[in-house]
């Protein structure tokens, strides 16, 4: 049976983008927030609000949650308990022990769990993955990742205990981006400049992974008036390819030239939001009983990866992965 209702569980800046998605792939919707706030956010998406947890899950066919981090284990639970199918904004939850029950609760109820890591499905980001995975570029030897924003306005951001700061938060997409070209990650060593309470945060993060990679990994939480900006580079044995946000169109390619090049970018269409080819994937996974791009196991461990990386910050020393149960 298809699904064709989808219960968005809270209100707040990502929720619109997650109704806007569902809405336009065809989907009802019903919204339920705990700050009473679903009825603002469905009059400007649309959507209907409902009063309960309880009668949003009634309602669905799939639960989006999409409340603060520290609620997604009790709020995944309950959704696996009505029998329903998860798609849970990153990060999956604030340890490893709570991504993991929550991958047990659901596989226990037979239903699917989707981490929502988005920048999977940004194009530049999947044509480079696609492009190393082809050898493209021969071996990944060195890559470089940054993510650069204002600090978010909501003060349980800057809470480690609630949101895991920054390096849960922000640098997590780029964790996940990371392992999913260069593999598993076994070290970690990170510093940082300013905590998430300034008004300037910086963390940089060094992986080591399995494969020999090495991959550089800078996150910053700014000024309100900071412009968004990302990027990345991937240097291997016989290519480079990089992306700037700010200068790139897609993608810079810097390797042997081949007859395939000119055919190597795929179109892009740039009104198609990333937000909502994510969306799609996940329900036709849950349709067709196929992989997605991105699986709870793989939230999983951008959570290890993290947690490593916030350790390291504490102790002020590398951290091995192998010692996050």
């Amino acid at each position: 049976m298809k699904p064709s209702t989808v219960g968005l569980v809270g209100a707040g800046g990502i929720a619109g983008v997650h109704l806007s998605g569902w809405l336009s792939l065809g989907f009802e919707v019903v919204v339920h927030a705990n700050d009473g706030q679903a009825p603002v956010l469905t009059r400007r998406y649309g959507g209907r609000a409902v009063g309960s947890l309880d009668e949003l899950l009634e309602a669905a066919d799939i639960v989006d949650v999409a409340t603060p981090t520290h609620t997604h284990r009790a709020v995944v639970e309950r959704a696996a308990e009505a029998r329903k199918h998860v798609v849970c904004e990153k990060p999956m939850a604030l340890t490893v022990a709570d991504s993991a029950a929550m991958i047990a609760a659901c596989e226990g109820a037979g239903v699917r769990l989707f981490p929502a890591h988005v920048v999977r499905y940004f194009p530049a980001y999947a044509v480079m993955q696609s492009a190393v995975a082809a050898g493209r570029i021969g071996r990944p030897a060195v890559q470089r990742y940054f993510r650069i924003g204002a600090a978010p306005s909501r003060p349980w951001f800057r809470d480690r205990t609630l949101s895991g700061g920054m390096a849960m938060d922000q640098m997590i997409h780029d964790f996940d981006l990371a392992r999913w070209v260069a593999g598993d990650v076994e070290a970690v060593y990170a510093t940082q400049a300013g905590d998430e309470t300034a008004s300037s945060t910086t963390v940089q993060a060094i992986l080591r992974h399995r494969s020999g990679t090495v991959s550089h990994i800078n996150g910053v939480w700014g000024r309100p008036t900071l412009r968004f900006h990302t990027g990345f580079s991937v240097a291997g044995s016989e290519g480079l390819l990089e992306h700037d946000s700010l200068r790139h169109g897609v993608l810079g390619y810097d390797g042997l030239s081949d007859a395939e090049q000119a055919s190597y970018l795929p179109p892009v269409d740039a009104s198609s939001s990333p937000y909502t080819a994510e969306l799609s994937d996940f329900a036709g996974a849950i349709r067709d009983g196929r992989t997605a791009r991105v699986s709870a196991e793989d939230g999983v461990e951008a959570v290890r990866i993290a947690t490593a990386v916030n350790r390291s910050l504490d102790e002020h020393t590398a951290i091995a992965l192998e010692d996050l149960a």
